[in-house]
C-alpha cells in the first residue's frame, strides 16, 4: 500500500485489482438466477463512475444509496467511490421521515433509490428543502411508477438507460488512502443515528486482517450474507471480502427470513454463510430446516450480538459446521475479536484478530484484571476517524488511537473474551453488576424458550432488578406456572440475585433491521405482552 498521504490510492481500484489482472470471465455475483462475471460488474462500476462525473458530482460529495442487495447497488457503491464521491448506503426498511433526516444531514447531491421506496419518498421530498440534484431509479424488482409518483423537481434518471449511455473506459481516480470513501450510519440500536466516516484504506485493512487472516477466503469460496450491504457487517460479507479475493458472492434482495435463507443456501451452495444469532435460532426452529441441504458450508459466521452457547451447540449438531462468533462495529467496520476455524468454543467471542489491539478498562481508565468486567476499547487501522457533524460524540468515543466500543467484556485469562452486554444494558442489582446476556443464555437453555431479552427495571423500592421478556416456542404456553418454572430454572444455574424478578411473555422482541434486540425499547415500555 502506498503512503496514506500520497495520491493515487483508490479503494475500488484496490478491490478489483486482482480481478482486472486475472480472469474477468469468473463468476462474481449470483443474483436471482443470474450470474454476473467480474467483467460485467467492473464494466458497470466504471459506467457509474463516469455517469456521476457527467452529472457534475465532484470528489467528496455525498451520494445516498437506498438499494436492495443487487449488482446494481454494488455498482453504485463502488462506482461512486471510484469517482471519489462518498456513497452512503442506507437501511431500506426505515420510515420516510428517517430518509429525509439522512438526506438533510448528509447534504447528498445524488440519490440512487429503489422504485418501491421512491414511490413513498417523492411526495415527502416536495415539502422539504433537500439539496438533491439528481435521482436515479434502480432497476425494479416488481413495482412500476405512475407519472405522479415519479414526479420530482430535479432530474429523474432510470439506472439501466443512464448507465448504458456512459463510457466503459475508467477515468483515473483522484483519491488518497486517507480520503473519505464512504459513510455508514449506525443502526440506531440506541435510537440516535450517527454517521461514521470511513477512508479509502479501511476496506482493504479489514479484508487483509479478517477475510484473509481469519476466514482464509480464496477464489474457490462463494459467500452469502443475510446481513445487508447497508450494514458494516454485511458490506464486507456481501461485497469486498469476495471481490478483493476473486471469490463470488450471493446477493439476495429479499428480507432474510429463515425459509429464504435455507432456500438460498441449498440453491446457490455457498461455502461461507454470515448471519446473526436471531437468524441462526430461527433457522434451527423452522419446521422445514432439515429439508434443505446445507452441506456446501465450510464455515458460518455470527456477529451483531453474542451467540448463545445453546444455539452454537444445536447448529453444530444439526449441520456439522461450526459458527464463528465475533464482534465488530460500524466504527471499526468489521470484526476485530473472533473465534478461529477449527478452534471455536461456545459462549465466548474468541481472541483478538491479529492487527487489532484491545484493552478492558474501568471507569477510571485503568486496565482491569482478567475475569473483571470493564469497558472494551479497540485500536486498529480500520477505525473511523470521526462522526460526521458530531464533535462531542467523536471526542468521547475516539480517544487518541483507541475507540470506546460501548461494550462490557471480561478476558478469561486465556486470551478469550466474554461479552457481558452493552454498557447501558448492564444491570446493577444489589450493588453487583449483572450481565443480561448471562441470564438470557440460561433462559435459552429451557426447551419452552425461543427468544428472550433481559433488562433492568426498578422494583417497588426503586431498586434495579432483572426482568425477562420471553418469546415461547412450540412447546410453551404462557402461564404463571411457567413463569415460576423459568425463574427457578435460572436460580438453579446462576447466583440467586441474577434471576429475573418478573417474566413477561411477548409475541416478539423489538429488533433493528440487522436483528439486534432493542433493549432500550423494552426499558421504555415500547412492547406489548
Amino acid at each position: 500500500m502506498p503512503s496514506k498521504t500520497a495520491p493515487g490510492y483508490n479503494v475500488t481500484q484496490a478491490i478489483f485489482a486482482r480481478a482486472v489482472q486475472g480472469d474477468v470471465t469468473r463468476p462474481a455475483v449470483y443474483y436471482q438466477d443470474q450470474v454476473w462475471t467480474y467483467g460485467a460488474v467492473i464494466r458497470q462500476v466504471y459506467q457509474v463512475s463516469n455517469g456521476l462525473r457527467t452529472l457534475g458530482v465532484e470528489p467528496e460529495q455525498r451520494v445516498v444509496i437506498l438499494g436492495y442487495d443487487s449488482p446494481y447497488t454494488m455498482a453504485a457503491l463502488f462506482g461512486a467511490m471510484h469517482r471519489g464521491a462518498v456513497p452512503i448506503p442506507l437501511n431500506t426498511s426505515l420510515p420516510m421521515e428517517d430518509y429525509l433526516y439522512y438526506l438533510e444531514d448528509s447534504r447528498a447531491k445524488v440519490l440512487f433509490v429503489e422504485s418501491a421506496i421512491w414511490a413513498q419518498l417523492a411526495p415527502a421530498l416536495r415539502t422539504r428543502d433537500v439539496p438533491l440534484s439528481s435521482v436515479i431509479l434502480l432497476p425494479s424488482i416488481g413495482i412500476g411508477l405512475s407519472a405522479d409518483e415519479a414526479a420530482y423537481a430535479g432530474p429523474l434518471l432510470f439506472y439501466r438507460e443512464w448507465v448504458e449511455q456512459q463510457s466503459v473506459l475508467p477515468q483515473e481516480p483522484r483519491t488518497r488512502a486517507d480520503d473519505p470513501a464512504f459513510w455508514l450510519y449506525s443502526s440506531g440500536s440506541t435510537g440516535a443515528p450517527k454517521a461514521a466516516v470511513h477512508l479509502h484504506k479501511d476496506m482493504m485493512v479489514c479484508n487483509r486482517l479478517y477475510a484473509e487472516g481469519i476466514l482464509h477466503i480464496t477464489q474457490q469460496d462463494r459467500l452469502f450474507s443475510a446481513s445487508k450491504l447497508f450494514f458494516a457487517y454485511g458490506l464486507g460479507n456481501g461485497s469486498y471480502f469476495a471481490l478483493a479475493n476473486e471469490a463470488s458472492v450471493v446477493l439476495e434482495p429479499r428480507k432474510p427470513d429463515a425459509l429464504t435463507v435455507l432456500q438460498d443456501i441449498a440453491h446457490y451452495r455457498p461455502t461461507i454463510f454470515f448471519g446473526v444469532p436471531t437468524l441462526f435460532n430461527a433457522i434451527l426452529r423452522h419446521p422445514q430446516s432439515r429439508d434443505y441441504d446445507l452441506s456446501s458450508l465450510r464455515a458460518c459466521v455470527s456477529a451483531g450480538e453474542p451467540l448463545p452457547a445453546e444455539i452454537y451447540t444445536r447448529w453444530k449438531t444439526a449441520y456439522g459446521v461450526e459458527i464463528l462468533d465475533g464482534i465488530g462495529s460500524t466504527e471499526v467496520l468489521h470484526i476485530y475479536i473472533s473465534n478461529r476455524p477449527g478452534q471455536s468454543t461456545p459462549g465466548n467471542t474468541g481472541a483478538v484478530v491479529p492487527g487489532y489491539a484491545v484493552q478492558i478498562l474501568d471507569d477510571q481508565m485503568h486496565v482491569v484484571d482478567p475475569g473483571t468486567v470493564g469497558d472494551l476499547y479497540v485500536q486498529g487501522d480500520s477505525i473511523s476517524p470521526y462522526y460526521w457533524g458530531q464533535y462531542q460524540k467523536t471526542r468521547s468515543s475516539m480517544i487518541g488511537e483507541w475507540f470506546k466500543t460501548g461494550d462490557k467484556y471480561y478476558e478469561d485469562g486465556d486470551g478469550h473474551f466474554v461479552y457481558c452486554g452493552r454498557s447501558d444494558d448492564m444491570i446493577k442489582a444489589g450493588g453487583i453488576w449483572v450481565s443480561p446476556i448471562e441470564v438470557e443464555n440460561v433462559l435459552l437453555e429451557h426447551p419452552a424458550v425461543a427468544e428472550t431479552a433481559v433488562i433492568g427495571a426498578l422494583d417497588a423500592d426503586d431498586l434495579a432488578k432483572p426482568v425477562a421478556y420471553v418469546v415461547l416456542g412450540d412447546e410453551g404456553n404462557p402461564s404463571e406456572r411457567l413463569a415460576t418454572e423459568l425463574q427457578e430454572f435460572v436460580k438453579s444455574r446462576l447466583a440467586h440475585y441474577k434471576y429475573p424478578r418478573e417474566i413477561h411473555f411477548v409475541e416478539e422482541l423489538p429488533k433493528t433491521a440487522s436483528g439486534k434486540i432493542q433493549r432500550y425499547r423494552l426499558r421504555n415500555g415500547m412492547v406489548t405482552s
